[in-house]
């Protein structure tokens, strides 16, 4: 089923290349994320199901897939509106890079082995390059070469903690159910670097410490749609990657020493996120800052361990819905006014208020204010850090978040209520108020209500 996939999705690639007309394109996108949401569908009715060539269709990368189907089909949909001036040529490079970032995040989402998850990583950094280029400026340009750079580097890293793993392997098999059985065996210190080392390579593509500023100058740079996808999809496939391995640690000797090291580097993220949101001077930046933020909490979840690894799962799905429609809001209001420099901007209350609505009504969302999902795992994670007696985390992260709450609301209501003169474009871009107003509505109900079969859901990823 996997194999197919990733076959019909090069192949729909290839045929937006071969089209001449916009339409044409958008006939292509049309099948290829109706054919993903069926896959969603069919993959979440299955469950736990293996496939061939080095996949499984567990539940982590069911639940992911399926944020992913729905994320990625919102975002083609803006980026026809929202790519309205561009040349057939950058509309058409466009959705076929979204497309292949789309099946290369899917590898890695359900990748069995520990080199195949390597493997379509390192995929994602081509295919996010291209998007990363789209706009053939200089500072494009710079950003490319950028993220080529730290991403590769960051990757090779990791391949040298996957070569540490294989030290303990059993007759080359690197599947992940038999790392889980051979890593309690194997030295000690091999297996430490190894997830050190997974760790800061994947960090460029989970957008966490250290390697997380290549993701906010890629999400600066890409078409505000896309950096929807980058933003969730593609933080969730760091995550994925990280997450497998840091499982397989569980029960031996270096499962504690692990946990710190993701405390560690949530710590720092939440940190670095909370001081940079307040000096950026760009809302896409802004957002981005956010992500790191976010995720150093997921880190810190997955750490902390017991309730925290159900709260930290909670958190990334939560995330995906509103991050991605913060950045498909956020698209809209570029083309209202042509620019997202904070400084320059305000009254957009007056200038579109259904989406000034939108906007506020996500930043509650994020900001973990009820009725948020986010509500619910940050509480669930500072009760845990509590009541393993790290009170100093606690306050750590309690103080950083007080910042992200009064640096998102005066950004936020500055935008909407600041006087400014009119917009360049005089309008917003029609077509778009609806695509970030699903994305709110499922995530305030997410927080309203989890039904057992989802909270049961998580847990079975948990066990």
């Amino acid at each position: 089923m996997m194999i197919a996939y990733l076959i019909f999705s090069v192949v729909l690639a290839g045929a937006v290349a071969l089209v001449r007309s916009r339409a044409a394109v958008r006939a292509v996108g049309v099948v290829f994320y109706m054919a993903q949401s069926v896959t969603a569908a069919w993959v979440a009715a299955h469950g736990d199901a293996a496939d061939s060539w080095f996949f499984t269709f567990d539940r982590l990368g069911t639940l992911l897939f399926v944020l992913m189907a729905l994320v990625s089909a919102l975002a083609f949909l803006a980026g026809t509106r929202y790519l309205d001036n561009e040349t057939d040529r950058q509309f058409k490079l466009y959705n076929i890079f979204m497309i292949l970032l789309c099946a290369a995040i899917s590898g890695v989402y359900f990748a069995d082995n520990v080199a195949v998850t390597w493997i379509f990583m390192e995929a994602t950094t081509l295919c996010a390059a291209g998007l990363v280029y789209h706009r053939r400026t200089p500072q494009s340009l710079e950003a490319t070469w950028k993220y080529l750079f730290v991403c590769s580097t960051g990757i090779a890293v990791a391949y040298l903690g996957i070569l540490l793993l294989s030290t303990a392997a059993t007759g080359g098999d690197m599947t992940y159910a038999t790392l889980a059985q051979a890593v309690g065996g194997g030295n000690p210190l091999y297996m430490k670097l190894a997830f050190l080392f997974i760790l800061v390579g994947y960090s460029c593509k989970m957008e966490v410490f250290p390697l997380y500023t290549v993701g906010i100058d890629a999400n600066q740079s890409v078409p505000t749609p896309a950096s929807a996808l980058l933003s969730t999809a593609l933080v969730n496939a760091g995550f994925v990657a990280v997450y497998r391995v840091y499982k397989l640690f569980f029960g031996t000797e270096a499962f504690v020493w692990t946990g710190n090291v993701l405390i560690l580097a949530g710590v720092v993220s939440v940190l670095v996120g909370a001081l940079f949101m307040r000096r950026s001077n760009h809302y896409k930046r802004f957002l981005a800052y956010s992500t790191v933020e976010n995720m150093g909490i997921v880190l810190i979840g997955l750490g902390i361990g017991g309730i925290g690894v159900f709260a930290a799962l909670l958190h990334l799905t939560a995330h995906s819905l509103i991050k991605s429609g913060l950045f498909l809001q956020l698209a809209r209001i570029g083309k209202t006014y042509g620019t997202y420099r904070i400084n320059r901007i305000g009254g957009y209350m007056h200038a579109d208020a259904p989406g000034a609505v939108t906007m506020i009504g996500l930043t509650v969302l994020v900001l973990a204010f009820p009725p948020s999902a986010l509500f619910m795992s940050e509480t669930m994670i500072l009760g845990e850090t509590i009541a393993d007696g790290k009170w100093w985390l606690a306050a750590i992260v309690a103080l950083a978040v007080c910042v992200v709450i009064y640096t998102f609301l005066s950004r936020v209501l500055q935008l909407c209520y600041r006087p400014s003169g009119p917009p360049p474009e005089g309008r917003p871009a029609p077509g778009m108020g609806w695509i970030p107003l699903v994305l709110l509505l499922a995530a305030v109900a997410l927080g309203v209500w989890q039904g057992g079969d989802f909270v049961e859901f998580l847990n079975g990823i948990v066990r």
